[in-house]
């Protein structure tokens, strides 16, 4: 079969040249639908934009000049909400929306879109949104941030951004959307069956059944068929036509002027209702899914041919004859001058720069620092005030569960942009009690309560930090983020990076986690792996072992968020949440006086700085590496090797990334021999990576080694759950293996 880009290409002017067209369309007047002569002409230019962009793609793709094809053709009626909806609208939008950028870059002076997208179709480095990084849809000017082939996942954070705008003015807090802004976003059909996307129009719908304002379109463009798998007949319709709380509309995407009188009109039911819509398009999808998809391999050739006869561009063609706005000649000289013009400036973006180094390439996965007005810490009167029912606890050493609790309540007191959020935070105060009393303190606007849905918890914080507010979404345990991952691998840990870090959503996402908790088993609650983090460029994995360091942590996370715009990773040790006591019952020692910031000023500041590392002891004999609940074990061994006359030193890593791999190194030059333990197992832990750098950097100058692990199990119950882990014995046993004195071993096998 012929190349359908070519055909489509020919069967437009040959159509139009003959006024062979589609019975498409309600027989319209623009002029009564509001629009200018000019606007439905200019919404025309810009489908035939997007349509010749496609084109073009996908001969700069055989000329190995362009790299990317997936494309708009068929769903060039978005461009009317691109016209519907206002350029302070923030859009989240999938990659079939090139006529809307088009259309809404028409209405914002001084966009050269057509230049600006064919940078990025060539990867060039002066490709204003992505910086040659990828193909993407968006622009910071136009309130669009790019989305790479997101299959839903941009869905929950538009949730996020929605609900931020009426939250802002809740909470006296200055919006960077104005507050009577709406969200949208696009999506096809086969995506509207993922669960990103369920869970996203669920959790708006959840909302503002409870009469929360959601100012927000969900736009499902259904072309029936999601790659080579068709969407069941009336599946739409029928799955979100009837949803409590969800207003829904239809309308024929093929047909520009109907798609523009029923987005109008959806965009206006949310800006002044403030509820979600479902704005359900039909459309056409041409040129199979890309370039490299021949949709005869699972279409008939009658089928292609149909749908190609059902071309949007077609029907406005017609209806501008049909409204004596333009003659059929004029549309061919329309459509042919935008395809010359579109053609030089291919070739001139093609010999833009390129990416040429990995340093260019990464330059954007940490984001740029911002200027902020310092705000003071607290003075003693307001403290005073804002922990008066704590007025006990503060006088007595406390555990790191009401040390973070402290912590947490001081700076949502200095901060007013801080939103705390997530299951059970607000009145119950979280399952172990961390966030309790801040809904008192702080209300229900500020300590929000989630729905059971972690992805809904990431994707709200995700889209509340696109517009002023500082989230800290907490996730009860460390094994519910599973499900959930994609939205801070694939959405907020990106954004940076395939913006060229013009967008940022800094966060401190709080996670409670690893093992050695009595009496818990299975994954879901005693799971000791992070390496789902481990890999994600740019992600910062903060991991306290200790109530006094989790007080400065914390801090320090909340500052890298709020200067650094940083996505972070708090992981707290839940088994060491209430642990007061290090060697014996009542010695105190792993329990401390909370810090106020004022009192801190001189105690690094109140913050320990990112990549800091704790040492312990000055022994040169040994060096114990670990982090959390291993060195919680260490210290305690530390003793012990101690009294075996083993001098050691013991290292708590507290940033497990970055790793501080000068720290580690400096260590092991300083000991002759080195022992990391990791609770976490074996496969994929971090004392793989620590090994590693240590051999990477010193070779056969690195001192004798050895690592205790976790197994590669799960976690069992009762007594059984800490079999699998690390013990302080085994810390002990390793360590004097190792270090192979002989008194030592024999003392420690009298001791045994």
């Amino acid at each position: 079969m012929e190349d359908r880009a070519i055909a489509l290409d020919r069967n437009f002017i040959e159509r139009v040249g003959k006024q062979d067209f589609e019975a498409i369309g309600e027989g319209w007047d623009h002029r009564k639908l509001g629009l200018t002569d000019a606007d439905f002409i200019g919404l025309f230019e810009s489908q035939l934009k997007s349509r010749l962009l496609d084109l073009e793609s996908r001969k700069m793709r055989g000329r190995n000049q362009g790299f990317y094809t997936i494309g708009s053709s068929g769903h060039e009626g978005n461009a009317a909400y691109g016209l519907a909806f206002r350029p302070k609208d923030m859009a989240f939008l999938h990659y079939r929306s090139g006529a809307f950028v088009i259309e809404r870059g028409r209405h914002v002076p001084g966009e050269t879109l057509l230049y600006d997208m064919l940078l990025s179709f060539a990867a060039s480095c002066e490709d204003p949104i992505s910086g040659g990084r990828h193909k993407v849809l968006g622009s910071k000017q136009l309130n669009i941030p790019p989305q790479t082939s997101t299959i839903a996942s941009h869905l929950p954070k538009s949730v996020g951004a929605a609900l931020s705008i009426p939250l802002t003015e809740r909470i006296g807090l200055a919006s960077q959307m104005p507050l009577d802004s709406v969200v949208l976003c696009n999506f096809g059909d086969a995506s509207a069956n993922h669960a990103s996307a369920q869970t996203a129009i669920n959790a708006a719908t959840w909302a503002a059944y409870q009469q929360v304002p959601m100012p927000l379109v969900f736009i499902c463009e259904d072309n029936g068929i999601g790659i080579s798998t068709p969407t069941p007949k009336g599946w739409i319709a029928a799955n979100f036509s009837q949803r409590p709380s969800l207003k829904y509309f239809y309308c024929d995407g093929r047909d520009i002027l109907d798609c523009y009188k029923v987005s109008k009109a959806a965009a206006d039911y949310a800006r002044v209702h403030r509820k979600p819509v479902f704005l359900h398009v039909r459309t056409v999808r041409l040129m199979g899914h890309a370039g490299s998809d021949a949709e005869i391999a699972y279409m008939s050739e009658a089928q292609i041919l149909a749908n190609e006869a059902q071309d949007p561009i077609l029907v406005t063609a017609k209806q501008l004859i049909d409204a004596n706005l333009m003659t059929s000649e004029k549309i061919i000289e329309l459509y042919q001058s935008i395809k010359s013009q579109i053609e030089a400036i291919s070739r001139l973006a093609v010999t833009k720069p390129k990416l040429e180094s990995a340093e260019q390439a990464m330059a954007s996965i940490v984001p740029p620092k911002v200027s902020l007005d310092p705000i003071p810490v607290l003075d003693d009167q307001s403290r005073q005030q804002l922990f008066k029912a704590d007025r006990l606890a503060l006088s007595k050493p406390l555990h790191m569960g009401k040390l973070i609790n402290l912590t947490l309540t001081e700076m949502m007191a200095r901060y007013k942009n801080i939103v705390v959020c997530g299951e059970d935070v607000g009145k119950k105060g979280g399952v172990y009690h961390v966030t309790s009393r801040l809904v008192e303190r702080f209300t229900p606007n500020r300590v929000i309560n989630t729905l059971l849905d972690e992805t809904s918890i990431l994707g709200l914080a995700t889209g509340m930090a696109h517009n002023g507010i500082l989230p800290i979404p907490e996730i009860q345990f460390l094994a519910y983020v599973h499900n959930a991952e994609d939205q801070i691998r694939g959405e907020a840990a990106t954004l940076s990076f395939f913006s060229n870090g013009q967008f940022t959503n800094p966060m401190v996402i709080r996670i409670a986690g690893l093992a050695y908790q009595k009496g818990f088993g299975g994954h879901f609650h005693n799971d000791n792996s992070f390496a789902v983090f481990r890999d994600i460029p740019g992600l910062i994995i903060a991991c306290p072992s200790n109530g006094r360091d989790a007080m400065l942590m914390l801090r320090e996370c909340v500052r890298l968020a709020r200067e650094e715009q940083r996505v972070v990773i708090f992981l707290e040790p839940i088994a060491l949440y209430m642990t007061r006591d290090l060697h014996h019952e009542n010695d105190g020692l792993w329990s401390h006086h909370y810090l106020p910031e004022a009192a801190a000023e001189n105690d690094t500041k109140g913050q320990i700085p990112l990549a800091e590392v704790e040492e312990f002891g000055n022994g040169d004999e040994l060096a114990i590496i670990s982090y959390a609940n291993g060195y919680y074990l260490s210290r305690q061994a530390e003793k012990e090797l101690a009294e075996l006359g083993i001098a050691c030193r013991v290292i708590d890593l507290r940033w497990l990334a970055p790793l501080n791999e000068s720290a580690i190194i400096e260590a092991a030059k300083a000991c002759r021999h080195l022992l990391i333990v990791d609770e976490c197992r074996k496969t994929g832990s971090i004392s793989e990576a620590i090994v590693t750098c240590l051999h990477e950097a010193l070779g056969e100058a690195c001192p004798p080694l050895a690592r205790i692990t976790a197994d590669d199990c799960f976690i069992p119950l009762a007594d059984a759950a800490t079999l699998p882990l690390p013990s302080k014995a085994q810390i002990v046993e390793a360590a004097v293996e190792l270090v192979g004195h002989n008194s030592s071993v024999a003392q420690l096998k009298q001791k045994a």
